[in-house]
């Protein structure tokens, strides 16, 4: 991976935990996400202007990424519903990367030895940032093991299919753009569906924090679709689970929480799996 594709998506897993540490409301989870997607596509919407409309051949990629991220977003909800961050994010994002890598090995795409090996390592130590040593993943219920894992199934789908589809639209930044308005309205959709405009009027009061955590949101993800046309799909899903490092930092120098030794060892792991897929 080129240094300078390497570098912006260790930034687009910054902007991931950014936005989910300065956006901390008193909502419940749907309509928090809910109003993280807004707020994407709002922003997405004033950038319009200044991006290409995607190619025909791009439309049916898109489409199916909107559903798959909506569906990502129900099952996500339901995963957090049935069992505790802690343990439900560890299966949801750790196992999304192993996931993508499996597909693109399917459709061909080759890693070198040191990027596999950079991978798995990547991924152990998401688990371990993750679980911290302080939980038993072996007690989650079965009905929070099957959301989380259907989260992690369209984690890799709509990663994939905004790889392949970035690629074949030719312009990345088109494709984010145009995906992040899709999913705007997607969400608005089934906003009204499920809660009519009292949702709506729930999320005003939230809506400075939630502008500015979507348009992290909004560019954390279209960097990560960016570095996907230019470099294995694979390495960059992998790499962006990163965030969880700089999630660490964050808990550890601004929120004052102890470095344990786990978290600690869990940084070690990231950090040299980072190295490994920056070897050539």
């Amino acid at each position: 991976m080129e240094p300078l594709v390497f570098l912006a998506v260790l930034l687009a897993a910054a902007f991931h935990a950014g936005w989910n540490a300065i956006v901390k409301i008193d909502l419940d989870r749907f309509l928090s996400i809910t109003l993280i997607s807004l707020a994407a596509g709002i922003v997405a919407v004033a950038a319009l202007p200044f991006v290409a409309v995607p190619r025909a051949s791009a439309w049916p990629w898109l489409a199916v990424s909107g559903l798959l991220h909506t569906g990502y977003k129900i099952f996500l909800v339901q995963a957090y519903r049935a069992g505790d961050l802690g343990q439900v994010y560890p299966i949801a994002r750790g196992a999304a990367p192993l996931l993508v890598s499996l597909a693109m090995l399917a459709i061909g795409e080759v890693l070198t030895a040191h990027a596999t090996v950079g991978i798995a390592l990547l991924v152990g130590g998401v688990w371990l940032m993750s679980v911290r040593g302080g939980r038993d993943l072996a007690k989650l219920e079965g009905r929070a093991v099957a959301f989380a894992l259907a989260t992690s199934v369209l984690i890799a789908s709509y990663t994939v299919t905004d790889g392949l589809g970035a690629r074949i639209n030719g312009d990345a930044h088109g494709y984010a753009v145009w995906l992040f308005v899709l999913d705007g309205l997607l969400m608005l959709a089934l906003l009204l569906l499920m809660r009519g405009r009292c949702g709506l009027g729930a999320m005003r009061p939230f809506l400075v924090s939630g502008l500015a955590g979507g348009a992290m949101s909004l560019g954390a993800y279209w960097i990560v679709i960016w570095a996907a046309t230019v470099a294995p799909i694979a390495m960059v899903a992998a790499l962006r689970e990163s965030s969880v490092l700089f999630a660490g930092a964050i808990s550890v120098l601004i929120l004052r929480e102890p470095p344990t030794r786990w978290r600690l060892l869990s940084a070690l792991v990231i950090v040299v799996a980072m190295a490994l897929m920056r070897a050539r």
